[in-house]
């Protein structure tokens, strides 16, 4: 029988611009930004905020999402370069993931235009709680590993490849959940949701968290809930998600990211003995039924029989992999081929580590070998959930 999947809460449509150094540079002249100034927290309230924020991005080989004060500076900064228009969101990606393995969901959205009816899947049903078309464009910059800006005395070069997010989304930000999201839940197998992270308001999260969980009361006993984390706009209320929704949660998942932010402090991804000690903490913090973290090096299922879920740890590791060598438009093929590359050796190691060190009580994943000169490192976590969903429904 098919298993019935739900994603949530809200998509985007993206404006992902392609890589200039050439333009970074001249914007760097142009608003004569020096190194100094770089920094990643910095507000963003017009153009030169952004480069600034961005370049800080870059110079650490991380990503991250940073709200800014007007959809008009995204405009404005995306028109200097080449753009394409995609999907996003945690729930709209993981769908269209899903769809390359003919696995079919439903979507909850909360905005609509035109843009979102011409590049959803066929496959994929959604409901929306928005009552007018509105467009408030995601701005996505992807940088290779090596990506160089030199201008002025600022001289930068990425040692990771990353992607960085900036937005401005009042639909997103507001999280209203559609009437129909409780009769829809009342027969779901697996409920994903997501995007909590966008509200800024205390007030409007309070009542979007007593709404959710009224939704899932619709939920079949057998359902399987799975949260996915995000960068927080305002991180101290990612707490009052947790303490909100932890009880009803059975896998409550963040990437790299999310879990420096949480722990406060840059972690090694590769060096398992103080990574141990960090994912204790971790769990400590976010007491999780069953807690995943998925790295470009090794993901890892914590908590209560984390060993029912490697089969979809696996699948979340195949599928992000198979969008970071193939990109947007990946086939069941692609999938099939990236299924059969080997282990990282670095990422292999140090799952093999965690593995022997939390015993029963996880259960980790290595990443794979890539080697590309074109990686996508736009909505690979997105992906990662999309492969985990899958995994289970299949």
């Amino acid at each position: 029988m098919t298993k019935k999947l739900m994603l949530g809460l809200g998509g985007t449509v993206d404006y992902e611009i392609r890589w200039d150094s050439a333009v970074l540079e001249s914007l760097v002249a142009q608003y004569s930004v020096t190194a100094a100034e770089l920094d990643a927290r910095l507000p963003i309230t017009s153009e030169r905020d952004l480069l600034v924020a961005l370049l800080a991005f870059v110079r650490d080989g991380v990503g991250g999402e940073r709200f800014v004060a007007s959809s008009d500076i995204v405009e404005q900064f995306a028109a200097r370069f080449s753009t394409e228009i995609t999907l996003g969101g945690t729930c709209v990606r993981a769908a269209i993931a899903m769809e390359a393995l003919n696995i079919p969901a439903t979507v909850h959205l909360v905005s609509i235009d035109d843009n979102v009816r011409r590049l959803l899947p066929e496959s994929t049903r959604y409901i929306s709680s928005a009552q007018e078309d509105s467009l408030d464009p995601h701005l996505i910059v992807q940088f290779g590993e090596g990506a160089s800006v030199v201008a002025g005395d600022i001289a930068i070069r990425s040692p990771h490849p990353n992607r960085v997010i900036f937005t401005n989304d009042p639909p997103n930000r507001e999280l209203r959940l559609s009437d129909e999201l409780g009769a829809e839940l009342s027969n779901t197998d697996v409920f994903m949701f997501s995007g909590f992270n966008v509200i800024q308001e205390p007030g409007v999260l309070t009542q979007r968290l007593t709404s959710i969980r009224r939704h899932m009361n619709h939920l079949p006993d057998s359902a399987i809930v799975f949260y996915e984390d995000a960068g927080y706009h305002v991180p101290e209320l990612s707490f009052r998600v947790r303490d909100a929704l932890i009880d009803i949660i059975d896998v409550y998942s963040m990437n790299e990211d999310e879990m420096q932010a949480y722990l406060g402090r840059r972690v090694d991804l590769l060096d398992a003995h103080q990574l141990h000690l960090d994912l204790v903490q971790l769990h400590a913090l976010i007491p999780a039924r069953v807690l995943v973290v998925h790295t470009k090096y090794w993901s890892i299922a914590l908590g209560d029989r984390p060993h029912n879920y490697a089969h979809a740890l696996r699948g979340g590791v195949v599928m992000a992999s198979t969008r970071y060598v193939y990109g947007d438009g990946f086939t069941a093929a692609d999938y099939a081929r990236v299924e059969a590359f080997p282990t990282s050796t670095a990422g292999t190691a140090v799952a093999l580590e965690l593995a022997a060190t939390f015993g029963a009580s996880a259960v980790t994943v290595p990443g794979l070998q890539l080697d590309t000169l074109t990686p996508t490192t736009i909505g690979l976590g997105d992906t990662f959930v999309g492969g985990f969903v899958a995994a289970l429904a299949r």
